[in-house]
């Protein structure tokens, strides 16, 4: 079986709050976008993970695809091993969520492949314990996320037919660095009201991470500023970075970007 994980941008982001157990409260509506990576899942005689594409740092018995079938091991423990094959397209390190899209849409698929009848909900719990940002990706639509990113409500946005515009240079921030400059606070305006007008976006749509990571990196502040030159009706980093999107009407110009910049240009 096969199936194709994709990235999502994060429209507005609010930190809310800090949490007694070390993490965030959060406001955002999460959507996803036509970035892919392809998993592949072939039932073996023995479990073998292995990648192409781009590089994934780390060891591989790691990766998050392996724990989403350990997971699911705990309370089926007759599961056949499988051959997992994965090739990366979404970047790491990008606020694009590819490794949580990846551990989703395994549980997804190995749900089909072992015939295990396992409601959206559950598979949502599933995905909880692996990541804040996986239970998005078992349903894939527009939802506004809260708590640490696990409660989420459908909520409607209407980009179909606009164009996405996405530029990563080669910056990593680390969740640490990204969440130690934020001030926690409420947003002035209920998200779901913004989000129904896009004519809002531009001045009231906010990343609360851009106000302390760009002054540290003005590269990403240059590349947004690009994007609206560019004619994006909105523009603004995803998740903690480091990939700014911008959201177009019609069909963008070509720019050449920086070599070592990855980009990427679809239509929503």
């Amino acid at each position: 079986m096969i199936c194709f994980p994709n990235a999502k941008i994060n429209l507005g982001l609010y930190i809310t709050a800090k949490r007694k157990d070390g993490y965030h409260d959060i406001e955002t509506c999460m959507v996803p976008i036509p970035l892919y990576d392809a998993l592949e899942m072939i039932v073996d005689k023995k479990t073998v993970f292995d990648v192409s594409g781009l590089a994934i740092p780390g060891d591989e018995k790691d990766n998050i695809i392996l724990k989403a079938l350990k997971l699911l091991r705990k309370d089926f423990n007759d599961l056949p091993n499988v051959h997992v094959h994965l090739l990366k397209n979404i970047p790491m390190g990008a606020g694009l969520g590819g490794g949580s899209a990846d551990a989703a849409f395994a549980l997804t698929l190995m749900n089909k492949l072992f015939e295990l009848h396992l409601e959206d909900w559950f598979l949502e719990d599933y995905a909880a314990q692996l990541g804040s940002d996986c239970p998005f990706f078992i349903q894939n639509t527009p939802k506004i996320a809260t708590g640490r990113g696990e409660i989420l409500e459908p909520v409607y946005v209407d980009l179909k037919g606009d164009h996405i515009v996405l530029v990563k240079p080669q910056i990593h921030i680390g969740t640490k660095e990204a969440y130690a400059g934020v001030n926690p606070k409420k947003p002035n305006q209920p998200l779901e009201e913004i989000l129904a007008d896009k004519t809002l976006w531009k001045a009231h749509l906010i990343n609360d991470f851009e106000a302390s990571i760009f002054p540290k990196y003005p590269k990403l502040a240059a590349i947004k500023n690009q994007l609206y030159e560019m004619g994006a009706y909105y523009a603004a980093m995803s998740g903690s970075g480091s990939t700014v999107f911008g959201l177009f009407g019609k069909a963008p110009k070509k720019i050449s970007w920086p070599e070592n910049h990855f980009s990427f240009v679809g239509l929503l």
